[in-house]
């Protein structure tokens, strides 16, 4: 981490990530690089649907291989890059019949480290095998839900799952919020851990930086008008008036509260619910 002198109120404690020391390459590779627009939180009629998100640094979308779809072929990495829309490091990976892709980078990672994407591959990080094929006690990335149905668990900074159980098909695994669930034995997964596991030690330090990486101000319901949030109103600093948290349009918010809907699809495949607060 680099840290800042307290030449102003906004660089006291202000601290970033030194990517000179892990970054190898500046400018993305363009063939796989594309313009995009950012939502900043609207839906497809123009209405908020996540606030406290807009403005910010122009950025260009890195298409990320999350399929893994060329199978026994070896490939290695060539860079080491950062990448704006995702907390975690990517790199340039050549497959041996030519073909370039970006992939989210592991932990450790340096450049001319190989992997393969194989059911006989070896344990070692990068390399991918189905669950089934990983032994139990492994930390993996780029987890599937559905067998080919691309990662979509543990993908950002600092993130893993634990290999924890085999049984009738299914393998049983811890989430980085502690749930253990089931997952089918024949969706793939990528041994190691992800990189910059330093991201979640980072600073912000001044509301402008924050502006820049397209995060605009959060208020505080409690500072509002009782019109505007269940938890405004009263003289000077109130209290909240009612036992459980709330969010703005009164539905159960923070401080361990359950949100998960009863009749969820994947019910059935929790073994055992994330624990929250003190708990944890």
């Amino acid at each position: 981490m680099k840290k800042y002198k307290p030449t102003t109120p906004g660089r006291r404690g202000m601290t970033r990530i030194s990517y000179k020391s892990t970054v190898t390459k500046s400018s993305p590779l363009k063939a796989l690089t594309r313009g995009m627009k950012r939502h900043v939180g609207r839906n497809s009629q123009g209405r908020i649907t996540t606030r406290h998100k807009g403005g910010g640094h122009k950025r260009r979308w890195r298409e990320i291989d999350f399929k893994y779809n060329k199978i026994d072929i070896p490939a290695k990495i060539e860079s080491i890059e950062y990448d704006p829309n995702r907390s975690a490091y990517i790199g340039i990976a050549l497959y041996a019949d030519g073909e370039r892709r970006y992939v989210v980078i592991p932990k450790d990672t340096k450049v001319g480290d190989t992997f393969t994407v194989s059911a006989k591959a070896k344990i070692q990080t990068l390399n991918r095998l189905p669950l089934g094929e990983i032994p139990i006690g492994t930390f993996v990335y780029n987890v599937e839900v559905k067998p080919g149905g691309g990662s979509k668990l543990a993908r950002s900074a600092g993130n893993y799952i634990e290999v924890i159980a085999h049984d009738a098909g299914y393998t049983q695994v811890k989430m980085p919020s502690t749930e253990v669930r089931k997952i089918l034995s024949s969706a793939w997964a990528s041994v190691g851990e992800v990189s910059n596991s330093e991201h979640k030690l980072m600073t912000i330090g001044k509301a402008g930086r924050a502006r820049h990486m397209g995060r605009r101000p959060t208020v505080r319901g409690s500072v509002m008008n009782p019109v505007d949030h269940p938890h405004g109103g009263g003289e000077g600093k109130a209290g909240r008036g009612h036992r459980r948290a709330r969010s703005k349009w009164g539905k159960p918010t923070g401080k361990g509260q359950k949100t998960r809907r009863v009749k969820k699809y994947s019910n059935h495949l929790i073994v055992s619910r994330r624990k929250v607060g003190k708990r944890r």
